[in-house]
């Protein structure tokens, strides 16, 4: 792969003003990506992250959409081919934990975070295809989870949703193989984010390596997955070696 090989792609990260959305979204502009950086709340770092990928170079585009919910889905990937052009390699990286008891899930909890981490990535999928397979090219990039192959004593549903996502990535990469569009999954594990910052119950013991990761390592394997057209149908974990399965 060489940097070149991604030069003028346009590439679409949801949920990438911050954490690892913001270093795919930068580390996508430093390999030659035009960058479409949605939100939903949070625009002052949607777009901050905008210019820190005009500084490299390049063209950004801050654009809020709720990507749970089809018209807004409809509407974003429409916003993003009129201000960009179409979209070669979308990110599905936004999503949502909630951390609840056997006891205190419910069907509305249970219901909000399948829709916000499993459908969300179903509808921005549908929505970017047709353009992806009419050009015979495209990357489709999911953030799952190492909660999703190791399960989670805090999050059965967010487990449930994530491992979705990995089933996804591997039925829509079998069934796109022909048509030059690469399906792959990155899972990372305790990723020195704001959610992992606030949780006291997390420790850098916990991981083999012995620290957390950063989010420049996810970036990392975004930009490989995004420029190498024989990987597909993987899920790539970066992970410290926490989770050591397939």
């Amino acid at each position: 792969m060489t940097l070149t090989a991604l030069s003028g792609r346009i590439a679409l990260v949801t949920g990438g003003g911050r954490g690892i959305g913001k270093a795919i979204s930068l580390a996508l502009a430093d390999a030659g990506c035009d960058v479409a950086v949605n939100y939903v709340s949070r625009e002052a770092d949607a777009r901050a992250t905008c210019e820190a990928v005009r500084a490299k170079g390049r063209r950004e585009l801050p654009i809020r959409g709720d990507v749970s919910k089809s018209a807004d889905v409809a509407a974003l990937i429409a916003a993003v081919e009129a201000g960009l052009g179409p979209v070669d390699i979308l990110v599905n990286n936004a999503g949502r934990v909630a951390f609840e008891s056997i006891e205190q899930m419910s069907e509305a909890s249970w219901n909000e975070i399948i829709q916000v981490n499993l459908l969300s990535v179903f509808l921005m999928t549908q929505a970017a295809l047709p353009g992806m397979r009419a050009r015979k090219w495209g990357r489709i990039i999911n953030l799952t989870s190492v909660a999703a192959q190791a399960g989670s004593t805090m999050a059965v549903h967010y487990s449930a949703a994530k491992a979705g996502v990995i089933a996804a990535t591997k039925s829509y990469a079998r069934m796109l193989a022909k048509e030059g569009v690469t399906v792959n999954a990155i899972s990372p594990a305790l990723i020195a984010t704001e959610m992992v910052a606030s949780n006291p119950n997390v420790k850098p013991d916990m991981i083999p390596v012995g620290r957390f990761g950063r989010v420049e390592e996810c970036g990392d394997v975004a930009v490989l997955l995004a420029g190498n057209p024989y990987i597909t149908g993987q899920t790539i974990g970066v992970n410290g070696g926490l989770y050591l399965g397939s």
